[in-house]
């Protein structure tokens, strides 16, 4: 494992002890903006802030990237935390290794507003892709933790509502059981050096709000048909709390007739891979959602 890969677990043993001593959320919130030094400037990328369908939203643009080809993608926080200012360089890096444009959505923070005000966010982001012209097998959806969720979940209301399904999709440790079920939750306590069973129930409550329902397949599509949906790549690490959670929705989608590949990383932590341009685990496993998109997307 290298050192720079270490500055991952370092950050979340900080963010840990910082839960432990119950600081507030916006305190939380103002620590989480430091998430972006994990990772290296990526050269060569313009940003620009737009609305996507009324969302604050950033596009990464390589200078010598496409137009017409999309990574949709939505940062990873707890649905309470992280921004495209935080996610932006991590974007940034796959977006121009690719070839194209990343759009960088804002979704509203939970408990403010709580589900499903983040997965409508998503889906009026990609409906405004849509509108400008960017054909649907064009894009790809990335997202990391809740991030992960919403590309997912962003996928069934798509298809719900008639809407032509994106090429690909692609979650980074995604965050799926809102009931704090799956087997990972004990089997690696003491590996994950971020959360622990009681944070990850407290945030599911948190996004959920009083009225929510932790088997609501738009919130936990554990529980959702997943038939016809576009080919999935999903990345986790081996010492996640969250592990099941991709292999369960691995398991579901393919038993339901999905493209589906997951990647499960030895020794690895949650959203590793934000050490893009300064650890090479990150950039190897990047480079390999980087292989595998460009062909979905036509773009060789």
């Amino acid at each position: 494992m290298s050192k720079q890969i270490e500055t991952v677990s370092q950050w979340w043993r900080t963010i840990a002890a910082a839960a432990d001593k119950h600081e507030s959320l916006a305190a939380a919130r103002d620590f989480g903006e430091g998430w972006s030094g994990l990772t290296a400037e990526p050269r060569g990328v313009d940003y620009i802030e737009t609305y996507a369908g009324g969302v604050p939203a950033m596009w990464a643009i390589p200078k010598s990237g496409v137009t017409d080809r999309v990574l949709l993608c939505f940062h990873g926080g707890g649905f309470f935390s992280g921004s495209m200012y935080t996610h932006r360089k991590l974007f940034a890096h796959v977006a121009k290794a690719v070839g194209c444009r990343a759009l960088i959505l804002d979704y509203r923070y939970a408990p403010e507003h709580p589900y499903p005000a983040q997965l409508h966010d998503a889906l009026g982001a990609y409906r405004w892709l849509l509108a400008q012209d960017i054909l649907a097998d064009h894009i790809a959806f990335m997202g990391d933790s809740a991030g992960g969720n919403l590309c997912i979940t962003t996928l069934l209301l798509a298809r719900a509502q008639g809407l032509p399904l994106p090429a690909a999709v692609m979650p980074i440790s995604p965050w799926y059981d809102m009931e704090g079920i799956m087997d990972s939750l004990g089997a690696n306590a003491g590996k994950d050096l971020l959360f622990t069973r009681e944070w990850v129930s407290a945030i599911a409550a948190m996004y959920l709000g009083e009225k929510g329902d932790p088997r609501d397949p738009y919130a936990n599509p554990l529980y959702a048909d997943l038939q016809g949906l576009p080919p999935i790549y999903i990345q986790v690490g081996s010492e996640e709390l969250l592990l099941d959670d991709s292999r369960v929705l691995a398991e579901r989608a393919s038993q339901a007739g999905v493209d589906v590949r997951i990647d499960i990383f030895p020794g690895m932590q949650h959203t590793f891979q934000m050490a893009a341009g300064r650890a090479p685990e990150s950039d190897e496993a990047l480079a390999r959602y980087v292989a595998w998109v460009r062909p979905k997307l036509r773009m060789e």
